[in-house]
């Protein structure tokens, strides 16, 4: 969960003495005079360094969840027509760090370095916080962003200047990663142990490297960290979104993840296990959660072992026992019969 900030933001320097807390912001909580002038004084000024003139006429709205990293910030936003621009007073602070804007939905017109693009929905572009930069929103839209130094990818990217204000298409297989990637770290970030976090910082920056283009003694070792610790993370995230169903197969987290069944095998065996494998330790797991928890120690051991996922009774509890070293009914705190 997010704190959801209504009236007061946080810098990003003092965000990042906060640890790794997602920030929310919705106008929906304000007076409907008042979100503007929120919005520039505590997002805008402090926050993003940029300044917001939303569209004639229109009621302004824009929802915000942001997370500031190491090395890496993201944003997840939607707002309704609006010119975001970042120049003048904004660009004396130094700053150069390198942007990409992903255009979820909506029309979003781009204008830097006396050039002008316009971006599909999917289709994403580099930026630089040095350059005079106008961020068009022409209708209601969403919108992912990335935030690293400049630093961190001039180790990787060949020529960044010469990548700034292309667009990346929509359909590029590393960007889709990148996106799904980076979304999971916004959402996991919070729980996450801190060698684990670090881990999935570097795997973004590789990819978000590999999404502009890297040099080429860059790209096995990047595609190792990156693209396939991307895989096996976003392929562990669509089973434990589906463990409880029965017919969940390797078939359907390979067809999510666009990839054949035996690539999905061979990457949970290079981490020593199998597809299998994870998915009786993700159903356990739940079935283990649920018996310790009060208020289901009314529900039958057999019905918890039915809606975990499990279609064989006795095969769940020799797994369990073997998992756990207790039985199903003597973690609930019953004698077995």
């Amino acid at each position: 969960m997010g704190e959801r900030i209504g009236f007061i933001f946080y810098g990003l320097e003092h965000m990042r003495d906060l640890g790794t807390r997602v920030f929310e912001f919705s106008t929906d909580e304000l007076p409907e005079q008042d979100r503007l002038a929120y919005w520039r004084e505590h997002y805008g000024h402090v926050m993003l360094r940029v300044d917001i003139e939303p569209a004639p006429g229109q009621v302004f709205q824009a929802r915000n969840r942001t997370l500031a990293l190491p090395g890496l910030q993201l944003l997840e936003g939607a707002s309704s027509p609006v010119r975001i621009t970042r120049g003048g007073r904004y660009l004396d602070d130094g700053n150069d760090d390198i942007v990409v804007a992903i255009n979820r939905s909506g029309t979003a017109i781009i204008e830097s370095s006396g050039r002008m693009q316009s971006l599909r929905n999917h289709e994403a572009i580099l930026l630089s916080c040095g350059e005079a930069t106008t961020f068009d929103r022409t209708s209601f839209g969403q919108s992912f962003t990335l935030r690293v130094p400049r630093a961190t990818l001039e180790k990787t990217v060949i020529r960044i200047d010469d990548a700034l204000m292309r667009p990346i298409p929509g359909d590029r297989g590393a960007l889709s990663l990148l996106e799904n990637y980076a979304g999971w770290l916004l959402n996991a970030a919070p729980s996450l142990e801190q060698p684990l976090l670090n881990l999935s910082i570097q795997h973004v920056q590789d990819l978000l490297a590999l999404t502009i283009g890297p040099v080429t003694d860059f790209i096995e070792p990047a595609q190792m960290r990156g693209l396939k610790a991307a895989r096996l993370n976003l392929a562990k995230s669509f089973i434990v979104a589906h463990s409880h169903r029965r017919d969940v197969s390797i078939t359907a987290v390979a067809a999510s993840l666009n990839v054949t069944p035996r690539y999905v095998q061979r990457l949970f065996e290079a981490e020593g296990t199998t597809f299998s494998e994870y998915l009786i330790g993700q159903r356990l797991a739940r079935a283990h959660r649920m018996l310790c928890d009060p208020n289901a120690n009314q529900t039958a051991i057999s019905t918890i072992a039915y809606d975990v996922g499990f279609g064989d009774l006795s095969y769940f509890n020799r797994r369990f026992r073997r998992q756990y070293g207790h039985t199903p009914r003597e973690v609930r705190g019953e004698r077995d019969i």
